[in-house]
């Protein structure tokens, strides 16, 4: 072959033969049309001067997956809206009872620094003040809303709550850029898609310029019927996060590596 064209951004932080290795046989190695869009949203992010307040809501199931993200983010935004599973190990470093509900151990350590890293950095972190927990995860389970941040010994967390979702809802109004990464919520399983739904639709209302970003996320926004408010709904997962944490990824370095 003689020229080789990348245009599947969610492939870009594998290493892979067929995304990196094939760029040195290749006369003229390029990126698409769909990578060039995804790249230019991002970088935007990244950017020296994006539209302020610039805000993050970070939700999905494992701090250590977004340890690196939420490193990269301390610091460049004004605050982290943090919902889901995500927001547990935080509640659990600040000695918040969380029933039943799955929390990621390995993620308190890295909860705690990132508290205490936050407050040097000048980032509000805000978890959630309420919680939709239910007895189980079967159909028909009985469920609740919580008064405050802690849940029911023997209940899951399985929603971020509505005083939650009103305070989220406000921040977005008044954001200019923001970047939403992880549903807050149990989001295929209605009721419990209440949280992500409210912080789709505030979000769709905000004026800021906002990226959706990560697999499930992206569903849940299309599910919900909203994907065309945002400004760019990203095709990548890992990549996304990948780029969005570190600015590089092994499928675009490896462009310029062609022997032309």
């Amino acid at each position: 072959g003689d020229v080789y064209v990348n245009d599947a951004f969610g492939s870009c932080h594998r290493a892979h033969a067929s995304v990196v290795g094939i760029c040195g046989h290749m006369r003229e190695a390029a990126a698409g049309l769909l990578v060039e869009g995804e790249l230019r949203a991002l970088d935007r992010l990244l950017g020296e001067s994006p539209a302020r307040p610039f805000l993050a809501i970070l939700g999905g199931a494992k701090v250590t997956d977004k340890v690196p993200l939420l490193d990269n983010l301390l610091g460049r935004v004004e605050g982290v809206l943090l919902g889901g599973a995500m927001a547990y190990p935080f509640l659990r470093a600040r000695g918040v009872s969380l029933g039943a509900s799955q929390v990621e151990e390995e993620g308190v350590s890295h909860a705690g620094r990132l508290l205490e890293e936050s407050v040097l950095q000048g980032t509000e972190i805000l978890l959630p003040c309420d919680h939709v927990q239910a007895s189980s995860l079967e159909s028909g389970c009985q469920w609740s809303v919580t008064s405050g941040d802690s849940i029911q010994e023997g209940w899951l967390g399985v929603d971020i709550g509505p005083r939650t979702r009103e305070r989220f809802a406000s921040r977005l109004q008044k954001a200019g850029t923001v970047l939403w990464n992880g549903p807050v919520g149990l989001f295929e399983r209605p009721p419990f898609d209440a949280g992500s739904r409210a912080v789709a639709r505030a979000l769709a209302e905000s004026p800021a310029f906002s990226v959706v970003g990560g697999g499930d996320t992206a569903a849940a926004v299309r599910g919900f019927g909203v994907q065309d408010a945002f400004d760019h709904v990203s095709t990548g997962g890992g990549a996304t996060l990948e780029y969005l944490s570190s600015g590089r990824l092994p499928g675009i370095s490896a462009l310029s590596d062609a022997p032309s």
